[in-house]
C-alpha cells in the first residue's frame, strides 16, 4: 500500500505541467513572444537551460519555435483560409498549437503528418478540452488532404502581398523594400532572411593561431568554411555541444557573425590606446576590439544596465581579456574624458538580423524606426564630445534601413564640420562598402547579417597654422 502514494507523488507534477513535451514547450514560448516584450533568444535559452527537456528534444524545440516565427505569415494565411477566417480570432493556445502543427506538416519532412496532428490535438485537449481539440484536428487534417490545392496571393494582382505571404514578412516591410530595391531584389533578401542561420566563429588570436584552430576542426571532423573577408572568422555547419567544448570554455574562440566584426575593424584601434564603447552589451564588439588591441590599453564599456554589463565581464573572463572596464551609464548623456577612439553601436530596429531573430519581424513597425532615430542621434551627438581631436568615431547598427544609417550619419556630418567621413574601403573588403564609403552588408549579397558602419575622423585644428 505504501507504494501507491509514492507513485502518485512522482506523477503529479507532470500532470500539472500543461505545456509538457517539446510541442507544448514550443507553444509556451510562442505565447510569451506574442504576449510580452520578451525576445525569443532569451525565452528559448531559459527553456533550454531548465533541464525539463532531454537533449534530443532541444534541437527540435529550437527548430519549431524559430520555424514558426520565420514562417508565421505564410502559416497564418493557410490557417485562416482553412478555418474560414476564424483562425485570427482563436485563443492564443489554439493559434500557436495550429501554427506548430502546420509548420511540421509544411516544412519538416522527417515528422509524419499524423504525428504532428496528434500532438497538436492532444495538447489542446489537455489545455482547452475536447471541442477546441476537435476543431484543431479538423483544420489540420483538411489542410493535409488539400496540400496541392492551397491558394496563395496572385503575384500578377499584388506583388507585395504575394511576397509578404509566400516569404513571410510583414506587409509594411516588404512594401518599403520593394520601393527601395525592386520586387526581384526584395525576393532574394526575403529568401535569405528565411534561411537557417550559419554558425560563425571568431578565433581569438591572443590564444590561438587560425591555422591551429582549423587543424583542430579537421581532427574533430567539423565541416567549416573560412571567411573571404576576415582571416580569423570561420563558418561551421554544426558544432555539437559548443557551450561545453573545452576550446570554447577556455576562450580560444567565440560565436559572432562576421558583420559584427566590421565596426571594430573600421575603428582600427591600436595597442595602448583608450577606447570607448558607448553601447557595449552584450560585449561581442567590445571583446573583439580588446583582441585587436592585443589586450593592451583601456576600453571603457558603457551600458545603461548593470545586469547587461555582467555579460561583458563573463565574456572577458572567458576570453582572457583584462583591459575592459564596464561602466553603468547612458550613452546619450554620459560625460567622460575624451578617448582616442569611440564606437557607437547604436540600438536599432535589428532588421539586418532577421535570420537569427525572426521574432523581430512581428515586433517591429515603422514607428519603431522613427523612435529609434531620435535615440541614435542623441547618442551620436554625445559621442562627438568624447572623441579627442585627431581621434576616430565609428557609428554602426545591425539595421538595413537608411533612416537609422546613412541619414543619421549625414545629418551628423552636416552639423559637425570638425568630423570627416573616411572611406571604409581602406579598412575592409571593397565588396562590403557602398559607393558613399559606408560599410553596408545584406544577407542575400554577402552571406552575413545586414549591417551598417561609418568611420569618421575628428580634425585636429591645433596642428593647423
Amino acid at each position: 500500500m505504501t507504494d501507491q502514494p509514492q507513485n502518485h507523488e512522482v506523477a503529479e507534477p507532470r500532470r500539472r505541467n500543461l505545456y509538457d513535451g517539446v510541442r507544448g514547450t514550443s507553444v509556451k514560448v510562442l505565447n510569451r513572444v506574442e504576449r510580452t516584450d520578451a525576445y525569443l533568444d532569451k525565452l528559448l535559452d531559459t527553456e533550454l537551460r531548465s533541464g525539463e527537456l532531454p537533449d534530443i528534444d532541444k534541437g527540435l524545440l529550437t527548430e519549431i519555435v524559430h520555424g514558426v516565427l520565420r514562417w508565421q505569415n505564410k502559416l497564418d494565411w493557410v490557417l485562416n483560409g482553412f478555418s474560414h477566417g476564424n483562425f485570427a480570432k482563436s485563443e492564443i493556445n489554439v493559434k500557436n498549437a495550429l501554427r506548430v502543427g502546420l509548420y511540421q506538416i509544411l516544412f519538416l519532412e522527417r515528422i509524419p503528418h499524423a504525428a504532428a496532428v496528434n500532438e497538436a490535438v492532444e495538447f489542446i485537449k489537455r489545455i482547452r478540452g475536447d471541442k477546441p481539440a476537435g476543431l484543431v484536428n479538423a483544420v489540420l487534417r483538411n489542410i493535409i488532404r488539400n496540400m496541392d490545392g492551397i491558394r496563395y496571393p496572385d503575384p500578377a494582382q499584388d506583388r507585395v502581398q504575394h511576397l509578404s505571404v509566400m516569404f513571410s514578412h510583414p506587409h509594411w516591410m516588404v512594401k518599403r523594400w520593394v520601393g527601395r530595391f525592386g520586387p526581384d531584389e526584395t525576393e532574394k533578401l526575403l529568401i535569405a532572411n528565411n534561411e537557417r542561420p550559419p554558425l560563425t566563429l571568431r578565433i581569438n588570436k591572443l590564444k590561438n593561431e587560425p591555422a591551429t584552430f582549423l587543424r583542430y576542426l579537421d581532427l574533430q571532423q567539423i565541416v567549416y568554411q573560412g571567411s573571404i573577408h576576415t582571416g580569423y572568422f570561420v563558418r561551421v555547419k554544426s558544432f555539437p555541444r559548443i557551450g561545453q567544448n573545452e576550446m570554447f570554455r577556455t576562450g580560444v574562440f567565440t560565436i559572432q557573425d562576421e558583420s559584427a566584426a566590421l565596426p571594430g575593424i573600421l575603428l582600427a584601434p591600436e595597442p595602448g590606446e583608450r577606447v570607448l564603447d558607448l553601447c557595449a552589451a552584450p560585449g561581442g564588439k567590445t571583446t573583439h576590439i580588446a583582441e585587436l588591441m592585443k589586450n593592451e590599453g583601456e576600453i571603457v564599456a558603457v551600458d545603461k544596465y548593470e545586469v547587461k554589463l555582467n555579460f561583458i565581464r563573463a565574456a572577458c573572463d572567458r576570453l582572457g581579456l583584462r583591459i575592459v572596464k564596464p561602466l553603468v551609464g547612458d550613452g546619450a548623456t554620459i560625460e567622460l574624458e575624451p578617448f582616442d577612439r569611440v564606437l557607437v553601436d547604436a540600438p536599432c530596429s535589428g532588421l539586418g538580423v532577421l535570420t537569427k531573430k525572426p521574432d523581430l519581424k512581428w515586433k517591429r513597425d515603422i514607428a519603431d524606426i522613427v523612435k529609434l532615430k531620435t535615440i541614435q542621434s542623441e547618442i551620436l551627438e554625445n559621442a562627438a564630445n568624447l572623441v579627442k581631436p585627431g581621434g576616430v568615431l565609428v557609428y554602426s547598427t545591425c539595421s538595413t534601413e537608411p533612416e537609422e544609417n546613412q541619414e543619421i550619419v549625414k545629418a551628423f556630418l552636416d552639423k559637425h564640420k570638425e568630423f570627416q567621413l573616411e572611406d571604409a574601403a581602406k579598412f575592409v573588403s571593397k565588396s562590403l562598402v557602398s559607393a558613399e564609403g559606408f560599410v553596408e552588408t545584406f544577407p542575400h549579397k554577402h552571406g552575413m547579417d545586414g549591417s551598417f558602419a561609418a568611420r569618421m575622423v575628428k580634425q585636429d585644428n591645433s596642428n593647423q597654422s
